[in-house]
């Protein structure tokens, strides 16, 4: 069960102990169920948990938006404000860069709770939703100002995309934390969906306009990307003060002898984490494919741009493969809630359809090579299979890191798989920024990442120490 890896007094529940049952063996890789489990051993569950993860779901749905804002009409920002094909890569790379001070925010959640880093983190997208608004009629001091916008965005990164199992754990009851975990994680990725279909939608493309050059299309693409900047202002300044009026850290009552017990200090956590052979084998699983399709994904336009895609289409292909990710991937949370004990089968599944889909992508694009058919079907249906399968593996990886590492704090375990799938990120960004005449290189990295972590997984040897603590408490 790999409960060598924590001690039995940090095992130790705060909640008082049941009466003695029977050992149970939830499922592993290394063989089958011996036996029913029992009912999970549960506290008390408050009907405003699910107000606590619509709060939360929305502001990581806001930041996802804010995000990706530039991506899906790099082309019509391109002629608006003058920026160029490096500003438009940076743009998105202020995303991974927002995740340097990641390990100051683990450490905040993990002593202040989740009212106090949330209602920092919102108030940074406020600070940085609004800077891109501010009029001003000289383009480089406003790209300056778009630019630290995005970057204050970015900041808000680690809490959004790391403090979803933490939200389950302290809330939900056992047979609800993997649902939550989609719930709360997936909607940042349904933010980024949104961002495809609103710009291409509200902003006209430039290539649609018989007089690109005029300057009455100019401004009138201007006050379209403007009205998206103050919408988008708007949004985060209403759940920033809904937060403000009403998140609490924790419920009276825990929900679960996990949620109650002792944790690791935040500077064992690391030590554990990093001298877990096991738990860095799925991080570079998780964040190897997931960094380099968040990068993809983020410059997707620049990429099917010299295939001849048109902005929306590209719009309708990112959002599609995300919204799918979305449904699927809180689907197999549900099913993980219901089954227990099989997520590394949940992922085997989700990365070799994602190994599938990319390479049938890359092989598309090489028409001139493979003479597969280039049409919108193929390309629509690789890109949405592509992002079904990552999107939604996204929850099933926080759930099983979590149970790998049981008793560290679920903020850090998943924060530095995060802060790894954004530093692979970054890196794929930083060489975009310098080099972003030829994509083709970027489209090999999908298939590659993918077939790696199906590898890593494999290999990977599962255990459910959390899950074995709400099923019977040792004593």
């Amino acid at each position: 069960m790999g409960l060598g890896w924590s001690s039995a007094e940090e095992r130790r529940p705060l909640l008082p102990p049941p009466p003695q049952q029977p050992r149970p063996q939830p499922r592993g890789p290394a063989g089958g169920p011996a036996g029913r489990l029992p009912p999970l051993l549960s506290g008390r569950v408050y009907g405003r948990r699910w107000l606590v993860l619509l709060l939360f779901s929305l502001l990581g749905f806001a930041q996802g938006l804010v995000w990706n804002t530039w991506g899906p009409i790099q082309n019509s920002a391109r002629l608006a404000f003058g920026f160029s094909g490096w500003d438009i890569a940076l743009l998105v790379f202020w995303g991974p860069i927002g995740f340097a001070p990641c390990f100051f925010f683990m450490w905040l959640m993990d002593k202040k709770g989740l009212r106090v880093t949330v209602l920092l983190t919102s108030s940074l997208m406020v600070l940085g939703a609004g800077l891109r608004c501010v009029p001003v009629s000289d383009l480089e001091i406003r790209k300056k100002l778009i630019h630290g916008g995005q970057l204050l965005n970015g900041l808000a990164g680690p809490t959004v995309m790391n403090a979803a199992p933490f939200l389950s754990t302290t809330w939900f009851s056992p047979d609800e934390r993997a649902t939550a975990t989609a719930i709360a994680s997936l909607l940042n990725y349904l933010g980024c969906a949104a961002a495809f279909l609103v710009g291409p939608l509200v902003v006209p493309p430039p290539n649609g306009t018989a007089h690109l050059v005029s300057l009455s299309n100019t401004q009138h693409i201007k006050d379209r990307i403007e009205a998206v900047l103050y919408a988008e202002f708007g949004m985060v300044s209403l759940i920033f003060s809904a937060a403000l009026a009403y998140f609490p850290s924790r419920p009276p009552f825990p929900p679960s002898v996990a949620a109650a017990s002792q944790r690791l200090s935040y500077r064992r956590s690391f030590c554990r984490l990093l001298s877990n052979f096991r738990f860095l084998m799925i991080a570079l699983a998780y964040a190897i494919p997931l960094g380099v399709f968040s990068g993809w994904s983020g410059v997707l336009d620049l990429i099917l741009t010299p295939i001849h895609v048109s902005q929306v289409d590209a719009g309708w292909i990112g959002f599609w493969s995300v919204v799918g990710g979305c449904v699927v991937g809180i689907a197999m949370a549900r099913f993980a809630d219901f089954i227990r004990g099989m997520l590394k089968f949940i992922l085997l599944l989700l990365l070799s359809g994602a190994t599938l889909a990319s390479t049938w992508f890359t092989l598309t694009c090489l028409t001139t090579v493979t003479h597969l058919p280039l049409t919108t079907a193929t390309l629509y249906t690789s890109c949405i299979l592509l992002g079904i399968f990552l999107n939604s593996s996204v929850p099933i990886f926080f759930e099983l890191f979590v149970e790998t590492v049981y008793p560290v704090p679920e903020g850090i375990s998943c924060g530095v798989v995060t802060f790894l799938s954004n530093v692979f990120m970054g890196v794929l960004l930083f060489f975009l920024t310098f080099y972003h005449t030829e994509f083709s290189w970027f489209n090999w990295c999908l298939p590659g990442s993918c077939l790696l972590s199906l590898l890593l997984i494999l290999c990977f040897r599962e255990s459910y120490d959390r899950l074995y603590l709400d099923v019977v408490v040792s004593v």
